[in-house]
């Protein structure tokens, strides 16, 4: 047996002349959480239904759990199970109908059936509502039924494609803290996302995809420190005061200041911060007003801002994509 859960050279999609994905290459270990993070429209998707077996790639070559993607199918498809970013299970059916249905699907008889569908109602926290229908499900308890439904039959290996776009944080601690419970139990998870606070949570290692190519891959704390040693923010009291300080900023630290979407923002990675005391001097003797002076760990926002040019949680994505 493999210890790799996932490995690929030069994958690659293309539709038309976008090349969604440009030739990616992994190396996942089994077990634990690996984060597959980047904007819309970054290839994510894409690479996920290939490495499924959903869709077939143009160039270079996947194998999952030691099996080929394209020769061996359906030893990959028996293996492992895909959450999408959209409920899969049907909405005018209740709860333990729609497990009771897959768990047929996938050979169980009778009683047995029956008894997984109430296993999993169980675990979920949805044996209340186990007779009523998904439609008047929360968000929270749509995400739960529809990983659920993934593990009718326990994977190797789970697919989780975004599974907490649009859910309030309640819900979005929820689906966590089941993720957390199936690594526990063995199952290797590659979970994509936008959000950086999720795969800063969750993730053992991450992979950065923008514009279909893998551009940094570590642990969370690795990826941080790629940036430099620190990073310094500032918030000026008005924003007409923002161009003044930064030029003040780059002056007396040396390094370039990059804006945020907040106009009043200034962010910076440092790594020397012998100057921070300067700095900050220069700041109130140009009596420019302070509503934050602070030094810090960098976030992984910053650590894609400084990969990329941008932000990770963007809206600009393809048309490909979507239709992937």
């Amino acid at each position: 047996m493999t210890d790799l859960a996932i490995e690929t050279e030069g994958l690659a999609k293309i539709y038309g002349k976008q090349r969604a994905v440009d030739g990616i290459d992994l190396a996942i270990a089994r077990g634990g959480v690996h984060g597959f993070l980047g904007p819309n429209g970054a290839g994510k998707t894409t690479a996920i239904r290939m490495l499924a077996t959903l869709i077939r790639p143009d160039e270079g070559r996947a194998r999952v759990l030691g099996y080929d993607v394209e020769r061996q199918a359906d030893e990959v498809r028996s293996r492992v199970s895909l959450t999408g970013q959209f409920a899969s299970v049907d909405e005018d059916l209740t709860g333990k109908e729609n497990l009771r249905l897959i768990a047929r699907l996938y050979g169980y008889r009778g009683a047995a059936g029956a008894g997984r569908a109430d296993q999993l109602l169980e675990a979920f926290g949805l044996a209340d509502a186990a007779d009523r229908q998904v439609k008047k499900y929360s968000g929270g308890m749509r995400r739960r039924i529809d990983i659920a439904a993934s593990l009718v039959v326990s994977p190797e290996l789970l697919f989780l494609d975004e599974p907490t776009t649009g859910l309030d944080p309640r819900a979005r601690n929820e689906v966590w803290d089941i993720i957390r419970a199936l690594v526990a139990h063995g199952t290797t998870v590659m979970l994509t996302t936008q959000y950086l606070d999720e795969a800063d949570q969750l993730a053992d290692r991450i992979s950065v995809i923008d514009q279909g190519r893998i551009i940094a891959e570590g642990t969370s704390s690795e990826l941080k420190a790629s940036v430099g040693s620190g990073t310094l923010h500032v918030r000026v009291m008005h924003r007409d005061e923002r161009d003044a300080a930064r030029a003040i900023l780059v002056r007396e630290l040396g390094v370039d200041f990059d804006t945020t979407h907040d106009p009043q923002a200034l962010v910076a990675g440092l790594e020397d911060r012998s100057g921070v005391t300067r700095a900050l001097t220069a700041l109130e003797d140009a009596r420019i007003g302070l509503a934050q002076f602070s030094l810090g760990q960098p976030t992984l926002d910053e650590v894609f801002l400084a990969l990329t040019g941008h932000h990770a949680e963007s809206d600009d994505t393809p048309a490909e994509e979507e239709a992937a």
